[in-house]
């Protein structure tokens, strides 16, 4: 009898652990499961909880590095002309130059202020501030607000449009710098973090992984982005994103979503520290970015290429054209040439030989790795200077050039493109800023009269800025639809 009820308590108690044992297995917790039965609350075990073991500390990461990133707001004036709400070319107009859906009826001709917010870093102790171009692009206004609540007025040192840096400065001392990474030590799937304002929301955290390197995009050839999934929202342009080190290895830039929203889709963009740094250098020096040119065209070597050429496998840039008295022609680079390397580094296409070029300034010598008549050899080119990189340069050839007093990078149109239009001559912008971008002027647009007069080259439309007095009237095309624009000149 006695031995019967041992064995009836020993099955009382396994049945309890078993039956506890299935309560957490339909999400009831063990202390649930061990209170319904106390004679074997003993007996049952709690579950180890998966704990924090290796994943980061992002609190102290903020702390660290949160009084180095800056919210900048920026300020600028747009002019809206006067024109009727029943003008057939009033949709386009307002498209074009930004004008409210409703405007006052009172409001043609007059001044409008545009608001906008964007995020930085400072990069010295002594003020300076790496941002985007984008957020201070046009602006009348730049004002810095620092994690303590100071505001200071910031003066743009320069911008540059191609990578989307720009440099701006506050006159302020023992500022709290970020520490500079090397993003070639980064790795796919590393944790990193944003630190902005995102849709104004100052000192916003987000994190996630780099789910992506050296990602191109078709327009931007200077820059090998990197690609994560931190969320990034409007504001958060110009911020930093750091590493589990606390150091910037990026500039977040954009996001790519289908929509056409601005807003977060798990595909943000962050412009690498090192390009960003080597441009900050020329604009800090100069105040403007001059980039080196070897002069030649090229393709992207593909398996079949490859393989007539006797190259074990699809690699470099293959040379097509050599200009005349370029740098390519100077160094000795002929048609057939496939570049491998640009001072010891390796060309995979055409944008990382655009890139790599690119970075460097007129006058500096590269070092080429090249693959000819199926043996390499090395050669040394002396860059020349990028058309349209230099301030006022002159337009009369078929390259570009910049008018820096209106913000305008001009090349004229070819041919085609003028026989298409059925124009005699014009100028096609390539990039629109300051003044002109705030009369409304965009890349794409084409210049095809100033002033009533046709202009065919940059130096015509210099000489016509040139007897102007505060304003010079345009006659600008986009896509199918041609208005008159106001460009100021004072």
């Amino acid at each position: 009898m006695q031995w019967n009820l041992s064995r009836s308590a020993l099955v009382i108690a396994v049945a309890a652990v078993a039956f506890a044992g299935c309560l957490q297995e339909n999400g009831v917790r063990s202390s649930q499961a061990a209170s319904s039965s106390s004679s074997s609350a003993a007996a049952v075990t709690p579950p180890v909880v998966a704990g924090r073991v290796g994943l980061p500390d992002f609190a102290s990461l903020v702390e660290q590095v949160g009084p180095s990133v800056v919210n900048i707001a920026v300020t600028s004036t747009v002019k809206a002309n006067e024109m009727s709400m029943d003008d057939p070319f009033f949709d386009f107009i307002r498209r074009f130059q930004g004008i409210p859906q409703n405007p006052s009826p009172r409001g043609g001709g007059r001044e409008r202020i545009s608001r906008g917010v964007g995020s930085g870093f400072i990069i010295s102790s002594d003020g300076y501030v790496l941002t985007n171009h984008h957020v201070v692009d046009g602006a009348d206004e730049v004002t810095v607000r620092l994690t303590d609540k100071r505001e200071f007025k910031a003066k743009v040192v320069g911008s540059d449009e191609r990578t989307d840096v720009a440099l701006i400065k506050i006159d302020a001392k023992n500022l709290p710098a970020v520490k500079i990474g090397d993003p070639d030590k980064s790795r796919v799937g590393e944790w990193v973090i944003a630190v902005g304002s995102p849709l104004g929301l100052d000192n916003t955290v987000t994190a996630g992984i780099i789910s992506a390197k050296a990602r191109r995009l078709p327009d931007e050839a200077f820059v090998p982005f990197i690609q994560t999934d931190v969320a990034i929202n409007p504001g958060n342009s110009g911020g930093p994103l750091f590493n589990l080190n606390g150091e910037v290895i990026a500039i977040n830039s954009r996001l790519i979503n289908n929509s056409g929203a601005a807003s977060y889709a798990g595909i943000s963009l962050a412009i690498p520290i090192d390009v960003a740094m080597k441009v900050k250098g020329q604009l800090e020096k100069h105040g403007k970015v001059e980039r080196g040119l070897l002069g030649l065209t090229f393709q992207p070597v593909d398996k079949d290429l490859a393989s007539n050429l006797g190259l074990d496998k699809p690699e470099g840039a293959a040379v097509t054209s050599v200009n005349k008295n370029s740098a390519a022609e100077k160094a000795g680079l002929k048609v057939g040439d496939v570049i491998l390397q640009v001072d010891g580094k390796k060309v995979d296409d055409n944008n990382d030989l655009r890139s790599l070029i690119g970075e460097r300034r007129p006058g500096e010598s590269v070092n080429l790795k090249v693959w000819r008549k199926k043996s390499t050899l090395d050669i040394k080119a002396t860059l020349m200077a990028a058309p349209g990189t230099t301030a006022s340069a002159k337009g009369g050839d078929r390259g570009s050039a910049s008018i820096d007093k209106v913000g305008l990078k001009l090349r004229p149109l070819q041919n085609a493109e003028a026989r298409k239009l059925e124009a005699d001559g014009g100028l096609f912008i390539e990039t629109a800023s300051g003044p002109a971008a705030r009369a409304g002027l965009r890349t794409g647009d084409i210049i095809l009269m100033a002033n009533n007069q046709p202009v065919s080259s940059v130096d015509e439309l210099q000489d016509l800025i040139k007897d102007s007095g505060d304003r010079l009237l345009l006659l600008v095309q986009r896509g199918d639809g041609r208005a008159f624009v106001a460009l100021p000149l004072k």
